[in-house]
Formats: structure tokens, sequence, C-alpha cells
């Protein structure tokens, strides 16, 4: 009964985004409780305080990019788009054009580079954080970078990631910088 209702979520989150979820179904066939887990931590993936949207979703986009070139990626704007972030806001994260970025996106855009990279540079751009909005904030931005890798990460360690596409942002094709962490 819990798989039944487990791949009806499934199913709803595919047609709701036009997303591939695959491997999702995978977990599932293999191991109920390999996919409870998994689910868990889409409470990670969703945790927003005190942080502009734009913000989260520029460190989402940087971490998503590094790792994925594609489904996952479209996943991040899709989202972001129903949140209410201006698509320009979208292309210009995507495009690395920190010109064209809010102060707020620029500082987690930065800030996400730098943590996936381990640059020394991302102690600057935390303490700006935590002195703006706060250690929730700087959670959030943390768990939208975390929650960018893993999600692609999982899909292609279970051989679900080998598609790449070109985005699409407020109905327009956008060109993929696909930023190596």
């Amino acid at each position: 009964m819990l798989k039944w209702l487990i791949r009806r979520r499934l199913a709803a989150f595919e047609r709701e985004y036009d997303y591939d979820a695959g491997y999702g179904r995978d977990i599932l066939d293999a191991d109920l409780r390999a996919a409870l887990a998994f689910n868990k931590l889409n409470a990670m993936a969703d945790y927003r305080r005190d942080i502009p949207a734009d913000a989260v979703t520029a460190a989402a986009l940087v971490a998503t990019m590094a790792e994925d070139c594609g489904p996952c990626t479209q996943l991040v704007v899709t989202k972001a788009e129903r949140g209410g972030v201006p698509a320009a806001l979208i292309r210009a994260v995507i495009a690395g054009d920190e010109r064209q970025m809010t102060d707020a996106a620029r500082l987690a855009f930065r800030f996400a580079r730098a943590t996936l990279a381990h640059d020394p540079a991302a102690d600057a751009w935390r303490a700006e954080i935590e002195a703006r909005w706060g250690r929730r904030a700087l959670i959030s931005l943390a768990f939208a970078i975390a929650a960018g890798r893993l999600y692609p990460t999982v899909k292609y360690a279970m051989g679900h990631g080998k598609s790449c596409q070109r985005l699409r942002v407020g109905g327009v094709v956008t060109p993929v910088l696909r930023a190596a962490a």
C-alpha cells in the first residue's frame, strides 16, 4: 500500500514538473526503506528560513549545475520561476553574469561557488551572509547547496543521468554554463 502511494506521488511530481523521476522508482522498487530515507531529504532540500528567494535560487543553481547539465537544473529553474524569481535573474545565474544579479543573488552565488571549491574566500561570504540575514539563512543556503549536488549525484549513480538539455527560462531556451566545482 505504501509503495502504491509513493508511486502515485512520484507520478504526480513528474506530471507537475515535466521531470523523469525514474531513479526514484528504481530506489522504491529495490527497497522501500531506501525510498523512505531518500524522501526524508526533501525536508532538507525545501528548508528556507530568513533568506530571499533570489539568493537561495542562486546557490541552488550553482550547486546543481556543478553536477548536472539538464533535467535537475531545469527542475530548479522551474521551481524558482513558480516561486516568483524573475527569469532575467535565473538567466544571469546560469550565465554566471554577476552584473545582472541582485546583491542577494550575487552574494549567494559567490558563496556557493567558493563553498563547492573549498575556497577560503567562502569564510568572508559566510560572515556577510550571517551578518545580513542570520544563521538560519546560512543553514538554508548550506542545505540548498547540498541538495543541489545530492539529487543529481544519486540520479547519476543510479544510471539515470545520461541526458543533457538546454534550459527553458521564462519560455526562452537558455544556454547552460556548466560549472565545474
